[in-house]
This record gives C-alpha cells, structure tokens and sequence, in this order.
C-alpha cells in the first residue's frame, strides 16, 4: 500500500512536480470538482503553487473553465476538454426533460422555444437567472408544488441545462471566483460533440488519472452501468496490477520502476481532491489505525474510515492520509489533528497554506454553503484532538 499511495501521490501531481499552468495540471492529473468550494483553488495551489489571482484570470480567458461534465456534475476542465465533458454530461439534463416531460406535462417543443429565448435573451450581454426570467416572460413557467416536490422549480432550469451541455451558453462566475455559485448566463458556442466514442475518450483519460483503479472505481467517477463500464474498458490497453486494479500497459513498466520517496511530501488539499474523489475510496488511503479514529465534527464512535468521504480537508504524505484539516477565518489559521508526530516539514507546509487561505481565499469552504458556524464543531474537535 506505501507504494501504490505514493504512486497516485506521483500521479496526481502532489509529489513536489515543476510549475505548470492551470490548463497544464488539470490535462496531467485530472479534472477538478468544485461545488462552489476551494477544492480547485487548494488542489491548484498543492500541484503548482498558483495563487487564487493567476486561477481566476486562467478562468477569465476560458483556459480552464467549470461545466457540467462526469456524472452531470460541475468540474473544472482545460479547454482541451470542454467538448468532452460537454458531451459525457449531457444525459443529465436529458434525463430531467424526461422526467419532467412524464410527470410534469413539459414538452420538448416547450423546452426548445424556451431555450430559443434565452440565448435571444443574451443577445446584448450576460444576465443572471432573474434577469433571464424577466426576459422570457411567461415563455418560462413554475411547476408549482408538483414541481417541488421533485426538486423542479420551473421550466427555465431545464433550458438552461440543456443549453449548458449543447455548448451554446456557459455560466461566469458573477465575481470571477469559482469558490461562489452566483452566476450569470453568456452566449458560447462551443462543440458538444468529440471525434470518436466520448465514453471511451473519458476513460482514456480516467486510467491516465487514476490508474491502478478498478471497474467499481471507474463507474463511480463515470456513472456508467456496469455493462457499459465492461465494454468501455474493453477498448483500453490495460493490465491487471493486482487484484481488481487495473493499469494501462504503458504505465505498468513505469510502476515497476517506481520507489516511494525516502523523505515526506506533506500536502493540504481539500477533502475532494482528485487525490480521493477519482476513486472515492477512503480507506485505501488510510492506515488501518488511523481509519478507526474519531471523525471530527461528527457523533461519538463515527469513525473516519466508515465515512464515503472524508469529514474535513486532507494532509496527505507520499499518498497516504496523515491528518485533518480546516480553515478558521476569525482567527486566520488552521486548525489540525495530524496522525504523525509534528516535525518542522509539517509546521511549514500548513504554515505555507494558512497564509494562501488567509492571503488569497479568505475562507476556505468545502462546498458553497459551508460556513464558520457550520465548521465550529469539526475545528474545536481538530483543535482539542478528537
């Protein structure tokens, strides 16, 4: 385990690589997620040492940028990407037309003249939802309680979904920071479509990521059926590493080669990091003890080895998880619990991401409606040693 954490430490970029842009690590170590936290901002930090103003301006030239993608779910991608995870996102939205088309009385025509207004709508500039709604008029209509009980408020939603994953809209963050969710709406016009089987293109890239990972791992990123999973992977080169870890040929020389770094290579990223989210497999980066401590934050005997994910941010050393973190804006520092003995090495790489979180971020929020008040237990139980 020591050698396969480190090398998806190595993989991931987490291992002390050269500077590289934003578009550069996302392309290498794998696409970004974001939900309106810093998970980009630290994972960008952790890999090349970006600060939060060269991430923004990466965003503002449309280098990198969040779209709909794996799973119907928001990354950030390199624009080498945006087709493909335009296109592999696409079901999601489809699937809420259908839904809504069976229990809700939408009708694809509805939804298109819908669609056809907006990006008339956007004709003079970007507008934010409200705006949108205003424009359209009774073109876009609310489900009412029928709707909310599906979590469907009106029809404006679908469009924008389905114009998101078309490429002929795109949402800008209204400050040009990615760890918010206000957006407003612009014009684009970017394929949605890849030369080739998108499903295939997605797990090319997912085993250079990933790899050694198994099928379970793969549908869990991909959200494919298993039958489709099977299939997909057939058309890749891969080898069997060990049990179900599965590798890609060229890499499986690599591996062999590949020795653990003698010294620690302490990291602070952010609880969904590639470095866990590209499997979701927890424990495969803990130490046994260590998946039996107290998750903090939660009700005593929740351990941090029976959660999905982790309970707050990570400090990773060479790949394996070797403490807890989180960021206490009031005071301007981080609050930690490590699962080693604190050396200099340590001390200087929170110091070194403290200062970035109070300096660039301001607040560091796993996802968009974290907040101090909702983090105060998890830092007094990082702080007291829980």
């Amino acid at each position: 385990m020591d050698k396969l954490r480190a090398w998806w430490c190595h993989r991931q970029g987490l291992a002390g690589e050269p500077a590289a842009s934003a578009a550069d690590v996302l392309v290498r170590t794998g696409w970004m997620r974001s939900v309106g936290g810093s998970a980009p901002y630290l994972g960008l930090f952790a890999r090349a040492g970006l600060r939060r103003a060269e991430v923004d301006a990466a965003v503002a030239d449309l280098s990198i940028h969040e779209l709909p993608s794996a799973r119907g779910c928001a990354y950030v991608l390199p624009a080498s990407d945006f087709a493909l995870g335009l296109a592999v996102g696409a079901g999601a939205p489809a699937g809420d037309l259908a839904a809504a088309q069976k229990h809700l009385g939408v009708t694809a025509a509805e939804i298109d003249k819908l669609g056809a207004a907006v990006v008339d709508a956007l004709a003079d500039g970007p507008l934010d939802p409200a705006g949108i709604k205003d424009a359209v008029g009774d073109l876009a209509r609310s489900f009412g309680d029928a709707g909310r009980k599906r979590g469907m408020s009106s029809t404006l939603p679908l469009a924008l979904g389905l114009l998101q994953a078309r490429g002929e809209i795109r949402r800008v963050p209204v400050n040009g920071r990615l760890d918010q969710q206000r957006y407003r709406y612009t014009r684009w016009s970017q394929p949605s479509t890849v030369d080739g089987d998108a499903q295939v293109e997605l797990a090319v890239r997912y085993f250079r990521w990933a790899a050694p990972a198994s099928l379970k791992h793969f549908r869990w990123f991909s959200a494919f059926s298993a039958a489709t999973a099977k299939k997909v992977i057939a058309e890749l080169d891969l080898v069997t590493l060990q049990d179900d870890l599965l590798m890609p040929a060229d890499l499986a020389a690599e591996y062999a080669d590949f020795a653990p770094p003698a010294q620690p290579q302490y990291a602070l990223v952010a609880g969904i990091d590639g470095i866990h989210l590209l499997h979701r497999d927890l424990r495969r980066l803990l130490d046994p003890a260590d998946a039996d401590r107290q998750a903090p934050g939660e009700k005593p005997g929740k351990t941090i080895g029976s959660l999905a994910d982790p309970p707050c941010h990570l400090i990773v050393d060479r790949g394996r998880i070797v403490g807890l973190w989180e960021f206490d804006p009031e005071t301007g520092t981080i609050a930690y619990q490590a699962f080693v003995p604190v050396d200099d090495d340590l001390r200087a790489a929170v110091a070194k991401v403290e200062a970035y979180a109070r300096d660039d971020l301001g607040d560091v929020r796993s996802f968009s409606l974290d907040s101090v008040k909702s983090r105060a237990p998890r830092i007094a139980d990082l702080r007291n040693g829980r």
